[in-house]
């Protein structure tokens, strides 16, 4: 029975000059092997090559992956939160200015809304093109996870000056005093 080179050679698959350098690689493993000197393999070696980048490749796109799921959770959290602690803004008669971005924005409040949005006790968050007005608190909190968030909100005003603090406290204002 003729060895499968033999064979392949008689089916015209392989040419003479191919089928001595198999052979002559083939004996010079052997050689090798005999000597006790180290064969590399280089269909092993670019085998556990790639096999090593599939795996650093593979790692990335779990860490990426990861990534998008973290920034989801995140972004539910937030959306939950701004919908179950905005303020009802229903019935607002006064129109409150604010800057998103570089555009200035415009929402409907009542007096005591805008008063307390401009001292800074409430906040205005965004959920895609939506605004909403919420405790300082909670704007707080959204701000940890995403700045973007928050749109607006006032520094914190300071408490008014104190009785101590008036520098005309000894003074009495007299009560039929006309302008």
């Amino acid at each position: 029975m003729a060895s499968l080179q033999d064979q392949l050679l008689k089916a015209g698959l392989v040419n003479k000059k191919k089928a001595k350098q198999a052979e002559r690689n083939k004996q010079k493993v052997a050689k090798q092997k005999r000597q006790g000197e180290d064969v590399v393999d280089e269909a092993k070696t670019s085998a556990e090559a790639s096999r090593l980048a599939k795996l650093e490749k593979d790692k990335k796109l779990n860490e990426k992956i990861k990534a998008q799921a973290h920034n989801k959770a995140l972004h539910a959290q937030i959306i939950q939160l701004i919908k179950s602690n905005g303020i009802d803004r229903q019935g607002g008669d006064v129109d409150y200015n604010f800057t998103d971005g570089s555009k200035i924005k415009r929402i409907q409040v009542n007096s005591l809304m805008q008063h307390q949005l401009s001292r800074g006790i409430l906040a205005i968050a965004k959920i895609d093109t939506q605004y909403f007005v919420l405790p300082a608190i909670v704007a707080d909190k959204i701000r940890e996870r995403d700045e973007q968030s928050i749109v607006y909100q006032a520094e914190l005003a300071p408490a008014e000056a104190t009785e101590e603090d008036d520098p005309y406290a000894d003074y009495q204002i007299p009560d039929d005093l006309m302008w």
